[in-house]
């Protein structure tokens, strides 16, 4: 499933991935975000996950950092292996609205549906999608805890929201955890399905 070439020892996952910090692509892989209407999105069409697709979180590839964006676009990044602490920062570019922000991330691929196969990179640098993240990695670190052999997390995308009181009812990501396989691209069973999926949308960006 994923190229196991230069990874470190599936044991090092469990210590690695519980120091996510809870407030903080090679070629060919798309950009894959939840929208601010909770629906997924992956590419630069937008084109949106079909609902019960699944995927596998690589779990060597989660990484931490910093990111400072411009009026719509990335200034400066500075990304690391979360087996790794924090990059230093020198003083964010001058056009960066908000200066540094800590970012967090993983990539993915997709198991089922008419994206199989398909490779993304989830980013983020809001307290919902952090949350997330880190959700995931501490499942992950005792998973491994309890069977090394199988460290990769089968997920669905989901979200929930919550209410704010300024800005109205905000999505945040969830993953969904289905089942656990190893890195050489075991699978679990999925049904199939029965009915025809309704037909997918392309979101605006």
């Amino acid at each position: 499933m994923f190229n196991l070439a230069k990874l470190p020892e599936v044991k090092s996952l469990s210590t690695a991935l519980r120091t996510i910090q809870a407030e903080v692509g090679p070629t060919g892989v798309v950009i894959i975000k939840m929208d601010k209407t909770g629906h997924w999105v992956f590419g630069a069409d937008q084109t949106e996950v079909e609902a019960d697709s699944t995927w596998a979180v690589n779990p060597f590839s989660f990484v931490h950092g910093y990111i400072a964006w411009g009026d719509g676009e990335v200034l400066g990044e500075k990304m690391v292996s979360v087996s790794d602490p924090l990059p230093e920062m020198d003083d964010a570019p001058p056009q960066a609205k908000r200066g540094w922000e800590t970012q967090v991330g993983m990539s993915m691929k997709c198991l089922t549906g008419e994206d199989k196969g398909l490779e993304a990179r989830y980013t983020t640098t809001s307290a919902g999608g952090k949350r997330g993240v880190q959700t995931l990695a501490v499942a992950i670190a005792e998973a491994v805890d309890k069977d090394p052999s199988k460290p990769v997390p089968v997920v669905l995308l989901k979200k929930e929201h919550y209410q704010h009181k300024s800005y109205g009812r905000i999505f945040t990501p969830l993953f969904d955890i289905q089942s656990w396989v190893s890195m050489d691209g075991e699978e679990p069973e999925v049904e199939p399905v029965v009915e025809a999926p309704p037909a997918r949308r392309r979101r605006g960006a």
